[in-house]
């Protein structure tokens, strides 16, 4: 029998989209289309589906909730019953009740999706690592923007692969939403 699993989907909020300059440099602008399918893929096997923010209080920035962005993305399938965390470190867990959601639904499983591939959701695969959850980071269903340093600029194609490098086979196992969507359709055969 499987363990209980939890889809946990970081920062996939209205804050970043109000970034309009950075937003038309991210490697998925429509990162919704994937996550929602990963939403349903979780619904459908009974998963808890959990919607992370992060906030920066009293910043003036678009993660200040007082800017009104600090949201779901407006296209996601947010229903009630779904667990809902605000955070204001990098990852899920430091500075949430996440951890205690999880554990009273018994979860020991987790696949992670979100905004930004190397920042948030990394950081958050590593931790729940950590703390002794079976991951699965999702790249296709991530975000990033491409950064530069000392000269050099990595797109986010980049940014993702060296995630993927980074993680595989120590945080997690890597996975895309069409290879979960089909193991969900073998399970059900």
């Amino acid at each position: 029998m499987d363990m209980p699993r939890a889809l946990i989907v970081v920062d996939v909020q209205e804050s970043f989209r109000a970034r309009t300059e950075e937003w038309a440099e991210s490697s998925n602008p429509k990162i919704a289309e994937q996550v929602n399918r990963l939403v349903r893929l979780a619904r459908d096997a009974g998963d808890t589906v959990v919607w992370v923010l992060h906030s920066e209080p009293g910043t003036g920035t678009v993660f200040d909730p007082a800017s009104g962005h600090v949201r779901l993305l407006e296209e996601l399938e947010r229903q009630d019953g779904d667990v809902l965390v605000h955070k204001t470190s990098h990852n899920a867990f430091t500075t949430t009740n996440l951890q205690q959601e999880l554990t009273v639904r018994g979860v020991r499983e987790l696949t992670l999706c979100g905004i930004r591939t190397e920042q948030c959701v990394e950081t958050t695969t590593r931790v729940g690592s950590d703390l002794g959850y079976q991951v699965t980071f999702v790249s296709d269903a991530t975000s990033t923007n491409p950064i530069t340093r000392g000269g050099v600029t990595l797109s986010g194609a980049e940014i993702i692969q060296r995630t993927e490098f980074a993680l595989a086979d120590r945080f997690a196992t890597i996975a895309t939403v069409d290879e979960l969507e089909e193991q969900a359709a073998n399970r059900a055969r």
